[in-house]
C-alpha cells in the first residue's frame, strides 16, 4: 500500500512539474497555456502527406492544428503528423521522418526561413513537393506558399495607430523574430509607413524572437523611461497579449477604449483572446490572420501538388492572389486578412471589419 501511495505522490508530482514548465515556457494568448491539440489524421484512405506543426505555444497554432485534420479529412489527404517546437534542426529531423515513409507531399510552417533550406533540400531530392505555411523560405523550393500579405498587416497596423492618434505620439512596436519573413515583413512595412505617413509619431523597437516574457520585459523599460507612450503595435497577440495587459493592468496603464490615458493598441492574430479584448475595450483592433483558410489551402495545394496541378500568377476562385515572390519561382497564395475594430467601418481609408462579425474564424465559425 505504501508503494503504491508514493507511486501516486511522484506520478502526481511529475504531471505538477510537467505543467509548471509548460506554463513557464507558454507564450499564448487566452487564460494559461493553450490546451495542447490532437491534429487528426484526415482521411483513412487518402493521399499520404506529411504535415510538421510549427509550435504549440500560442493560440493561434493551437487553432491551425485543431482545424488542419478536419480540412484534411474534406480535401482527401491522409496526415502524418510531426511537430518541431520551433527548431530547425528538428523541423529537418522530421522531414527526414516523414520523407521515409514515403509521403507525397510536405506541408510545413518554418519559423527560422533561412534555416529551412536543409529540410527543402531533402524533400527535393526525393521530388516531395512542399507546401510552407505563413512563412516563405527564404531561398524558395516551395511548391506553393500559404499565407496572407505580412506587409500589409505592418502597413494597416501603421494606419490604423497613426489615423487614432492624429499623427503624434510614441508608439512601442513588439518585433517579431527578424530571423523570419514574417518578423521582416511587418517591421519593414510598419517602419517605412510611419517615416512616409507619419513622421510626427516616434516608434520604439522592441525586439521578441516572439517570445512574450522578452516583449513584456521590453515595454516594462521603456515605459520607464518613456511613460507617455500612447500606442503598441504587437505583431503576434497569440504571443503577446496576455503578458501584456497584465502589464499595463499591474502599473496602472490598462485604461478602457475611449477613456483619457488609454493606450492604443493594435495586434495581429485574430484569435478571440484579441477580439475579446476589443470588445472589452482593452486593445482596439487586430489584423485577422486565417487560421482556418491556411489549414483550408495547405492541404488543398498538397493534394493538388501530388496531382501534378500548376497554378500561375492571378487572381484564385476563392477570394486571393497568386504572387510569384521573385524567389526561384516560388508562387504565393496571399490569403485575405481582415482588420478587426469593435465597430467595424472605415479608420482612413482602410475597411475595417466589427469584432462580432460570425465570420471571423476567432469566433469560431
Amino acid at each position: 500500500m505504501n508503494t503504491k501511495i508514493l507511486g501516486v505522490a511522484l506520478a502526481a508530482a511529475l504531471v505538477l512539474a510537467v505543467a509548471a514548465a509548460c506554463s513557464r515556457e507558454s507564450t499564448g494568448g487566452g487564460s494559461g497555456a493553450p490546451a495542447a491539440v490532437n491534429v487528426g489524421n484526415g482521411a483513412a484512405d487518402g493521399v499520404l502527406v506529411g504535415a510538421d506543426q510549427p509550435r504549440s505555444d500560442t493560440d493561434f497554432w493551437s487553432a491551425y492544428a485543431g482545424y488542419l485534420g478536419p480540412k484534411a479529412a474534406s480535401a482527401g489527404v491522409k496526415l502524418e503528423n510531426t511537430s518541431s517546437d520551433n527548431d530547425a534542426n528538428r523541423l529537418k529531423s522530421n522531414v527526414d521522418t516523414l520523407l521515409a515513409k514515403n509521403v507525397k507531399a510536405l506541408i510545413m510552417a518554418p519559423q527560422d526561413t533561412a534555416a529551412v533550406k536543409p529540410a527543402l533540400s531533402a524533400a527535393a531530392a526525393k521530388n516531395v513537393p512542399v507546401v510552407s505555411v505563413d512563412t516563405r523560405p527564404d531561398a524558395g523550393g516551395a511548391y506553393m506558399v500559404v499565407r496572407a500579405d505580412n506587409r500589409a498587416y505592418g502597413t494597416n497596423a501603421c494606419i490604423y495607430l497613426g489615423e487614432t492618434l492624429h499623427g503624434a505620439g510614441k508608439v512601442a512596436e513588439f518585433q517579431g523574430d527578424l530571423s523570419s519573413i514574417n518578423g521582416r515583413d511587418r517591421s519593414q512595412a510598419f517602419a517605412d509607413c510611419m517615416r512616409t505617413r507619419y513622421p510626427g509619431i516616434k516608434v520604439i523597437e522592441i525586439p521578441t524572437d516572439w517570445k512574450g516574457d522578452r516583449a513584456v520585459s521590453g515595454l516594462q523599460d521603456k515605459l520607464l523611461t518613456d511613460p507617455d507612450i500612447n500606442g503598441i503595435y504587437m505583431q503576434a497577440g497569440g504571443a503577446f497579449l496576455q503578458p501584456t495587459l497584465a502589464l499595463l493592468k499591474r502599473t496602472n496603464k490598462l485604461v478602457k477604449a475611449g477613456q483619457p490615458g488609454h493606450i492604443t493598441i493594435v495586434s495581429n492574430d485574430g484569435i478571440k483572446a484579441e477580439l475579446d479584448a476589443i470588445d472589452n475595450g482593452d486593445i482596439d483592433a487586430t489584423v485577422s490572420q486565417p487560421a482556418d483558410l491556411y489549414a483550408q489551402y495547405a492541404v488543398y495545394y498538397a493534394k493538388a501538388a501530388t496531382d501534378g496541378k500548376k497554378f500561375a500568377p492571378g487572381p484564385t476562385d476563392h477570394g486571393s492572389v497568386i504572387v510569384d515572390t521573385g524567389v526561384n519561382g516560388q508562387l504565393e497564395d496571399q490569403l485575405p486578412a481582415p482588420v478587426v475594430t469593435k465597430t467595424g467601418g472605415k479608420v482612413g481609408d482602410m475597411v475595417t471589419v466589427a469584432s462580432t462579425d460570425p465570420g471571423l474564424w476567432g469566433r469560431g465559425h
